[in-house]
């Protein structure tokens, strides 16, 4: 079946976002007084779960706390969101190697482009503002983030919400992804999937991926089409 469509994974795929997440991170838990502080090595091992919030939450237990609360780490996650936003601004963010050059060949070509995140809108925008110079839904056709879906990644859900989107089928369709548990979650949405290991990623099993590379390119396409 003919290739209609490229889905992106957005966090570590398009670009390394992670220890930027970890500044707005920590910089919020500081200016709340929360004593907390993720180094790359507790970052790395929290990214084993998806979602900030839902990692708030098992670094709260992992410490045996019963606070900050579930609506307080919301409100900290918000304001998280806000600060990561104000550090992308700033020129935080750069594309992975070969992610602007896959991306025009495929307009190119005519192929759609989505994106299938576990991250919130709100970020998607303020790395393709400081990327593109434009808001998302300018350089994707159609965005499915994490805040949308009931199940978060390893879950199919919002590659499955992607595809509905698009009105596409999985055969007709190709995901890129960095991490094991958003293979997972597009094979079990039945994509085939592209893995390209990030900084904070490099060590995972990412065998299920159709293709392990060490970077995009636009000549992809030609071997997937």
């Amino acid at each position: 079946m003919a290739l209609k469509a490229l889905i992106f994974d957005v966090d570590g795929t398009l670009s390394e976002t992670e220890d930027v997440h970890r500044q707005a991170f920590n910089e919020t838990f500081a200016e709340h007084g929360i004593d907390w502080y993720w180094s790359r090595e507790d970052y790395a091992w929290l990214l084993r779960t998806t979602g900030g919030k839902e990692r708030m939450k098992v670094w709260r237990d992992s410490l045996k706390q019963s606070v900050p609360s579930v609506e307080t780490i919301a409100a900290l996650h918000a304001e998280k969101t806000r600060r990561f936003a104000d550090i992308v601004a700033e020129g935080g963010l750069s594309l992975r190697p070969g992610v602007r050059e896959l991306i025009a060949e495929a307009r190119t070509r005519g192929l759609r482009l989505a994106v299938a995140t576990t991250t919130n809108r709100p970020n998607v925008d303020a790395l393709c503002r400081c990327c593109w110079g434009v808001p998302a839904a300018e350089v994707f056709d159609v965005l499915a983030a994490g805040d949308e879906v009931s199940r978060k990644k390893p879950a199919p859900d919002v590659f499955l919400l992607a595809l509905q989107r698009l009105k596409l089928s999985a055969e007709e369709c190709v995901a890129f992804e960095d991490s094991r548990n958003g293979v997972i979650s597009a094979v079990r949405a039945g994509l085939r999937v592209i893995a390209t290991p990030s900084t904070y990623t490099q060590s995972e099993d990412v065998s299920e991926a159709s293709a392990v590379l060490d970077a995009l390119s636009s000549e992809i396409l030609s071997a997937i089409v």
